[in-house]
């Protein structure tokens, strides 16, 4: 079995990771505080992330590595691949939503239809796959869905069947969705603040996210039971911002919490990582 990811320590601006065999040391923009652990903890360290202006930056190694490898996090085996924007693959701080996939699904039923968008390198997905949902994964990058078709061969207890694999700009496929009559119980989605659809079709959060909100209404089966996870890291969208949009869209129909989510260190404490709102409506 590969070994755990674990946050080993955060502070001046970075935080200090154990992926698999490799230490890493990569950005962490709200950790204002001091580091707990000691500083040669964190120099044994064998790639750090260097952030540039723009929103890249390139990985300083020290020991040899290769271009990826395998760890297991939040209940899953994935992919580990270091890219140009100081990721990984994998966003740990959402496995707390993965789970409450895995677990609202089991309680439905059967029948169950998910629909995952900006979906990335497919973990979410597989939750949902896991409590029994029919899903489907849509993300603007080729890139991804076949990363996310990578991490579903690690992951032998799902079966191949239970996720359709899409690459195609979200606004134009769920658009096409309201067309068809798509109907899901589950909507999760995790949008950029900016980012480039398949065609070069241009968004940007403060004005996309409350037209998609409205077609996620739209495509939510509410004969039943259904749920709208929707999570965030953009500036300036805080637990109340998501709440409001989601209540401005499906009006009073079902309870909203809102929560920052956050990654657990061995130190015992918490590195916040973004927003998530969750609307639980239907029967």
């Amino acid at each position: 079995m590969s070994e755990e990811y674990r946050l080993l320590d955060s502070g001046h601006l970075m935080k200090l990771e154990q992926v698999g065999p490799f230490r890493l040391v990569r950005p962490a923009l709200n950790a204002f505080w001091a580091p707990s652990l000691p500083k040669k903890e964190w120099d044994a360290a064998d790639g750090v992330f260097i952030r540039n202006s723009s929103g890249g930056g390139r990985w300083e190694w020290r020991t040899a590595h290769p271009e990826s490898w395998q760890v297991r996090w939040g209940g899953f085996e994935l992919m580990v691949k270091p890219t140009g924007f100081g990721h990984l693959g994998f966003f740990a701080e959402q496995f707390r939503n993965w789970q409450f996939f895995s677990e609202w699904l089991k309680k439905q039923g059967s029948g169950v239809q998910a629909l995952n968008l900006f979906a990335y390198s497919g973990v979410g997905s597989m939750a949902m796959a896991r409590g029994g949902a029919k899903v489907c994964h849509l993300d603007a990058a080729k890139g991804m869905i076949e990363w996310g078709r990578h991490n579903l061969t690690l992951n032998k207890s799902l079966s191949d069947d239970r996720i359709r694999w899409i690459t195609d700009d979200v606004m134009k496929f769920v658009r096409r969705e309201v067309r068809r009559g798509s109907k899901y119980n589950l909507i999760a989605l995790d949008p950029p603040t900016f980012g480039r659809g398949s065609s070069g079709q241009v968004w940007k959060i403060e004005e996309d996210l409350p037209v998609l909100l409205d077609l996620c209404r739209q495509i939510t089966d509410t004969s039943r039971p259904f749920c709208i996870e929707l999570s965030c890291h953009s500036p300036g969208f805080t637990p109340i911002v998501l709440t409001r949009l989601l209540r401005q869209v499906f009006g009073a129909d079902g309870s909203i919490s809102a929560v920052e989510m956050s990654i657990p260190e061995s130190t015992g404490r918490e590195l916040p990582a973004g927003i998530s709102a969750r609307l639980l409506g239907g029967c």
